[in-house]
């Protein structure tokens, strides 16, 4: 199963776009208020406030671009951010039998997943992805996948210990 949100970096951008015009129009407002008009009185700081809140939202969100690939032996997630100077990107390959359970986190602003896949040199390495962007739909998809996937890895680890 492929899933991507790949199609909304457009969507992405516009948002990004938009609150860097309000950061901007906020400062400038903010200084034609302190300077000149004087009108607001203590609520000239909401000039500033709202769009510094809406950046760091957009921004503690995590990447926003999640792709996601359990086509064949194999499993592939990427995580990407449309502006690569906030955080990293991930990409990660490895096969499906070392996938040994996933949890999603959800909390009011982010959602992250975190699987847990077996390793040579340790027992478990835990893998962390951002999928704070992904529709509802997109995101019961994925469990869904991952669900098969460590159901399958059970079912053969079964089957090995009774041979």
């Amino acid at each position: 199963m492929r899933l991507s949100n790949k199609s909304k970096v457009p969507l992405y951008n516009f948002y990004l776009t938009v609150i860097n015009l309000l950061l901007f129009a906020g400062i400038i407002a903010f200084l034609l208020e302190i300077l000149r008009f004087n009108i607001l009185g203590n609520e000239q700081y909401l000039l500033l406030i709202v769009p510094v809140l809406l950046l760091a939202i957009f921004i503690l969100r995590g990447k926003q671009i999640f792709e996601y690939d359990s086509d064949g032996e194999a499993i592939n997630f990427k995580n990407r951010n449309i502006f690569p100077l906030f955080y990293k990107n991930v990409s990660d390959e490895f096969p499906k039998y070392k996938v040994i359970k996933y949890e999603v986190k959800d909390l009011i602003v982010l959602k992250r997943l975190y699987l847990t896949i077996s390793s040579k040199k340790k027992n478990f390495i835990i893998l962390k992805y951002d999928i704070s962007y992904l529709t509802k739909k997109e995101l019961n998809d994925l469990k869904f996948s991952l669900n098969k996937v460590i159901k399958n890895n059970r079912e053969k680890e079964k089957l090995q210990l009774t041979q």
